[in-house]
Formats: C-alpha cells, structure tokens, sequence
C-alpha cells in the first residue's frame, strides 16, 4: 500500500507560500503587477468600497502604471472598455497614456473614448491634475476635436446631458473649428453664443419649438432634456415611445410615476422592446444591471414589463456556455459581499451589491447546466435549495437573500473534499477577502482544500471570478487555476475557454497581451 504520509507531504509541498496579506489581514497571494492594473480595469469603479475608498484605488492604479509598459495599460484600457464594458478605469487609462506616451495614446482614444459620456470622463480626469497635467495639451485637444468632428450634429445635440463637465465645458476647453453654418449655429447655441437659429440642426429647432409652446409634439431628444419641462401624460407618453433600450431600461419607475404605462398600448410597446434580442445585444446590457431594474421597479410598472425584463435577463445569458463534466459554483454571501458592486457614490449608489453578483453568475451558469451544484458560502457551506428550471432571476434573488458573517472561501472546497465529490470545473465569485480559515501552515486554506480536490480529480480547474479591486487572491495563479475581474459576459467566453484548455499559460493577462492595437 502507498505510504498516504509521503504522499500528503507531496501534496503541501506544491503548494506555493503565500506573499501578501488581505485586507483583513489573512494570508493570501500577490497578483503580479499586469494582474493587479487588470483588476483594477475590470472592476475598479474609482468610489469607495466596503474595505478601499475612492482615493486608496486612484492611487493604487496610478502607482501600477508607473511600473507597468505603456502597450500593456493602452492593451488594459481596451480590454476594459470594448469586453469589460467600464467606464471610469478605461478612461483613466486613457490619460495616464496622454501623459506616458502620446503615439499609443492617439492609437487608443477613438476605441476607448467613444461615446460622450466617456468623453466627459476622461476630460473631467486630465483636469482633474491627478495624472500629472491640469490641462489638456496639444495632442488631447486634437484628439478631443477630432472625436466632435467625427459626430453629426444631432449626435452632438443629443450628447449636449451631463455636468462636470458638461458638453458646452469641453467645446470652450478645445476651440474646435466648424466645418459649416450648421455646426457653427450648433457650437454657439451650446455655449450661450450668438448663433444662426434657422441653421441649427432640425432635432435642435424641434427641442426649442417645444420648449416655447410652439410645438406641440416631443422631440427625439435625451428625456433628460425634457424633465424640466411641465410634460403631460401623454408628452411622457411620446419620450417612452422614442426611448433608448437602456433609457427605457433606466427610467421605469419615472415612466410609471407620469402615467405612461395607463396609455393604451404603452405597457405593451415597452415589454416588446425590453423582450427584443437585437435591442438588447445593440445595448451591451450587462446581466446585474437588467437585476437591478427588475427588483427595483415599484407597484405601478405592469407585470408584462416586470415579465420582459426576466426574458431579457435569460437573452443576456443565453451566451453563458454548457461546460462539459461536473461543474461547482461557489457564490460568497458574505457580509462584506453587501458593499455595492460599483461603490459607493453620494447621490447614485447602486442598489446592486457584490453578492447580487455572485448570486446572478451562479444562477446563470446554473441555467446553462442543470447539473451544476451551487455552493454558497460565507463562514460555511449554506443550504439554497435551487432549481435548475427556475430563471435566471429567480434563483438570483433566492441567493442573494442569505447574505451575511465571515468570509471563509475554503469551506466550500472542504465540503466537497469531505463528500469525496468529484468535480472537473469549480467557479468562485467573491471579493476574496477570507479570514475565517486563517491558521498556520503553508499557503492558504482555499489552496490546501483545492490540492486535496486535485488528488481525486488530476484533470480539474479552478476559477475565481473577483468582483472587486483588490490586489490578492485565496489561489495562487498556476495552469490549473484562473484569476479574473470583472462582472461583463467576457468573464464567462474567458471561463468557457480555460475549462476546455484553450487559454495560454498567462490565462487573464495573455487574453489582455493579445489585444491588438
């Protein structure tokens, strides 16, 4: 008979020592430089957190780039802003290359920046000073004018919603030069400027006809520009009407608050484009904000639409793979998994917390293979009873109800390990911050577990999905395990592909080292 000492000494020695401390003080591993800015990108909302502010993740990220080569954040920005969906890193990014290296930072600006509101961030960031320049220089001011004469006028009137700055800011910041009477008109009516009213664009002259009783029908403009205005039932009725996927989205409560959905056929026209599969891949919803509309939403939106919301939550995951084999899911419920997924942030703080996350993901790979075991956990294993017809929702919701106590990201590995179960995928999401099985010995608890998992299933993976921007991990990064931030479908095309083997040795980062420029 084997001698099982010799072979549990084996065992502990491939497990690596740990190099860093949590945020709770536990041991843990490092990530390396690229992983860490990765992180940052993929999840870092630059609002404070349950255990980092605002500022403690600014500077981090600034103090990354100033190790890191500049191909690697300008490939860092893309990833996080075309397959991470991010707003403020992204931009971020951006600056920090305005100031690192002009050539890759003229190379990314129209694939980061592209849309107003990015635009906005990213100008709000340069003057901000926190990249080491106040105001915008040559090649920014270039860059920002050539992304305004990219647009059409309408585009721009209808980009002209939002402060600090606003539109009208930049415009006084850059000095673009208009092509023609109609941009010119358009330029000096967003800036408070004598301008040519007849040569405005005709979005333009309808908001205007409308804002002085002229007209009686609602332009097609942002409803941002029209709450200020006195609108009847009908008038919010037309602004639901020419509403965007994502407005629409956004904006349910308000439309019920004015009486939209008690027009004929309103409840039904929303439902239908909420429900509409190329409306929602158009709008690169992500899966947490269709669950933040839908428990969010009051008494008076109808069933119907509370209905399409849950239909386009299962076409939003429909691209979730079938992974081949015995898959375990283990959501962290944890009480520091209560902090709002993109921070917190006075006035407009998510109603969306990291565990809602967590429970979303497990749900939608549940949904996806029905024979996937869910593992909640917290200090211990938690008993959810699920079901794998149920949607998307519904189990979501179920999970996220437990919540609470410590983080202990080994206890569901050692349940499995105490069952003898097999497994060939198992999937953490967590914040990574576990304390409770922080004892003596070599490397972490969660690697001692996974060593003993591996004995009886040589050929298994582990993935540990971090939704928030910390700098560690419970399991060292080797060929059998993935670190990866984020909360976008990406992270799942990225799952999909390291359960089948087709990620390179650098996993994460590799996929990011692979963005062309």
């Amino acid at each position: 008979m084997a001698n099982k000492n010799l072979f549990k000494s084996i065992v502990g020695k491939l497990i690596p020592a740990t190099d860093a401390r949590n945020e709770e003080h536990a041991p843990a591993y490092q990530f390396t430089p690229q992983q860490q800015l990765a992180q940052y990108a993929a999840t870092g909302c630059l609002n404070s957190t349950f255990y980092a502010n605002a500022g403690d993740q600014l500077a981090k990220a600034l103090e990354l780039c100033a190790g890191i080569e500049p191909e690697f954040i300008a490939k860092t920005a893309i990833y996080a802003r075309e397959r991470g969906l991010m707003k403020d890193m992204p931009a971020l990014l951006c600056a920090v290359l305005s100031v690192r290296d002009h050539a890759l930072f003229v190379q990314i600006f129209p694939r980061v920046i592209d849309n107003a509101k990015m635009l906005r961030n990213f100008v709000q960031i340069v003057r901000s000073g926190v990249v080491g320049r106040k105001s915008l220089g040559t090649a920014p001011k270039r860059m920002v004018r050539e992304w305004l004469d990219a647009r059409d006028e309408a585009a721009l009137f209808k980009s002209n919603v939002g402060q600090q700055p606003s539109l009208a800011d930049v415009l006084k910041m850059v000095h673009p030069k208009p092509a023609n009477k109609s941009r010119a008109a358009l330029y000096g009516y967003m800036i408070g400027r004598a301008h040519d009213a007849e040569a405005l664009p005709e979005v333009a002259r309808q908001f205007e006809a409308f804002k002085a009783g002229d007209s009686l029908e609602v332009p097609d403009v942002p409803f941002q520009m029209l709450t200020a205005l006195a609108l009847s039932k009908a008038d919010w009725a037309g602004v639901a009407r020419r509403a965007s996927w994502q407005t629409t989205r956004m904006n349910l409560n308000t439309f019920a608050r004015h009486g939209v959905f008690e027009q004929p056929g309103m409840a039904e026209l929303v439902a239908e484009r909420l429900s509409d599969e190329q409306l929602i891949a158009k709008a690169r919803v992500f899966p947490y904000q269709l669950l933040a509309a839908y428990t969010s939403t009051d008494a008076g939106v109808p069933a119907i639409v509370r209905e399409a919301l849950q239909d386009a939550m299962e076409i939003a995951t429909r691209n979730v793979p079938r992974i081949e084999g015995q898959v375990h899911v283990c959501p962290d419920v944890s009480g520091s998994m209560s902090s709002p997924v993109t921070g917190y942030r006075k006035g407009a703080t998510t109603a969306v917390r990291c565990i809602d996350v967590a429970a979303l993901v497990a749900a939608t790979v549940l949904r996806q293979n029905p024979r996937a075991e869910v593992l909640p956990f917290e200090d211990r294993v938690v008993k959810v009873r699920l079901n794998a017809r149920d949607s998307v929702m519904t189990n979501a919701q179920r999970l996220a109800a437990v919540g609470g106590g410590g983080t202990n990201c080994s206890a569901p590995l050692r349940e499995l390990n105490h069952r003898k179960a097999s497994g060939d995928l198992v999937i953490f999401v967590s914040d990574n911050e576990s304390w409770v099985d922080a004892k003596a010995g070599r490397g972490t608890a969660t690697m001692r577990e996974w060593n003993v998992f591996k004995s009886r299933n040589p050929a298994a993976r582990l993935v540990c999905i971090d939704v928030q921007p910390y700098a560690t991990t419970q399991a060292a990064e080797r060929e059998d395990i993935l670190n990866v931030g984020g909360f976008s479908d990406q992270v799942f095309a990225l799952v999909a592909e390291f359960a089948t083997g087709r990620l390179n040795a650098n996993h994460w980062v590799g996929v990011i080292e692979a963005v062309t420029l």
